[in-house]
């Protein structure tokens, strides 16, 4: 089966075909020839994400999916959310964007947080969402090369690395995206057995 991705994040490409595994097949956004500004204008995950795929849906014809999905902070009331990826202003500046969140936590002792990921699958004209989550804790100060994001100041619960510290192959089963992943799968596979 053959899904556009509705993003121009080539982690987030690598990290879900390693998800889908070889019996999908992700298009990208180049791929389908889409190089307009997708818009996320909506003020929650499930908005976005939807408005993403309808945007590619309707002007490309294409079953696809979209993600939105970002860090929550329980001291924060839930910053960064949706504004993750341009917490600091420029969108997509992980460095401003880390330095900011760990600003703004100086001083608190309770630093537990939450990543969240919301898929949008359109398939013809059905619309179907699937969510994922995962608690950890946000720590003082980076470590690990591996991932992008917040991924070098979150350590999921239950482990002592972060997610930067974690291969590809360790994080997805367990990341917020992986679990949402893992639903959208089951949902394909029996979908496509009907």
């Amino acid at each position: 089966m053959i899904l556009c991705l509705a993003t121009n994040n080539q982690h987030k490409v690598e990290e879900l075909q390693a998800l889908l595994g070889s019996h999908y097949q992700l298009k990208t956004l180049a791929d389908i020839g889409c190089y307009d500004e997708i818009p996320e204008t909506e003020n929650t995950f499930q908005g976005n994400s939807h408005q993403k795929a309808l945007f590619v849906r309707e002007r490309f014809g294409v079953n696809c999916i979209a993600d939105d999905s970002g860090l929550e902070v329980d001291a924060l009331n839930g910053e960064p959310g949706v504004f993750s990826a341009r917490y600091a202003g420029e969108h997509g500046n992980h460095a401003k964007n880390n330095a900011l969140l760990l600003k703004n936590l100086e001083g608190i002792e309770d630093r537990s947080a939450q990543f969240r990921c919301i898929i949008t699958l359109i398939l013809g004209d059905d619309i179907h969402q699937f969510d994922g989550i995962i608690r950890g804790t946000i720590i003082h100060e980076k470590r690990g090369i591996q991932g992008f994001g917040y991924d070098p100041l979150f350590v999921p619960d239950g482990y002592n690395r972060t997610f930067a510290e974690m291969s590809i192959e360790e994080k997805n089963p367990i990341s917020h995206r992986g679990i949402a992943v893992g639903k959208l799968i089951a949902f394909l596979d029996s979908h496509e057995k009907i």
